[in-house]
């Protein structure tokens, strides 16, 4: 069975200091925790705030060229959960037919905000996520990625300018 979802917020793991999106079904019954990389809350806080950049950021970009060809994202679903990772697809349509790819769930999540199509989690993962051992993969460790994490962590809502986070 599948529960339709809607992003409720981010927040940040305090033990491992990762982002975390939290997923609520629409009925209230159900939450998700979903722990995500730095650059990918970034894609969807942005979203969640209405943010604009001068330059399309990635998933600005994905969503331009899928406009241009006329690719109309239906839904998307994370669809299961191995080994404390969390599993995407997402749903479109092309050219009259129907089609699903493999996403990590925090890249689906950003389209899905920028498509404005539904979110989906299988009941399934919802069981799963109660039984997670260990913790979930967190941000990325590199230099590269330790520097974004700084950067990111000290960004206040004037930094966006007009825009409040």
């Amino acid at each position: 069975m599948l529960h339709e979802m809607e992003i409720s917020g981010l927040t940040i793991d305090p033990a491992s200091n990762a982002p975390i999106v939290i997923l609520k079904s629409l009925d209230g019954e159900h939450a998700l925790p979903i722990w995500i990389g730095i650059l990918e809350a970034t894609a969807i806080a942005t979203e969640l705030e209405n943010v604009r950049f001068a330059r399309p950021m990635t998933h600005d970009l994905f969503k331009n060229f899928m406009d241009m060809l006329k690719i109309k994202i239906s839904k998307i679903e994370v669809c299961d959960l191995k080994d404390n990772t969390f599993f995407a697809r997402i749903y479109f349509f092309f050219d009259g037919q129907s089609y699903n790819i493999d996403a990590r769930p925090s890249d689906a999540m950003a389209l899905a905000l920028r498509s404005g199509c539904p979110i989906f989690v299988d009941d399934e993962v919802l069981q799963k996520s109660k039984q997670l051992d260990g913790e979930p993969e967190a941000w990325d460790k590199s230099e590269k990625g330790l520097k974004w994490k700084e950067y990111l962590e000290k960004l206040s809502p004037e930094d966006f300018g007009k825009y409040k986070m």
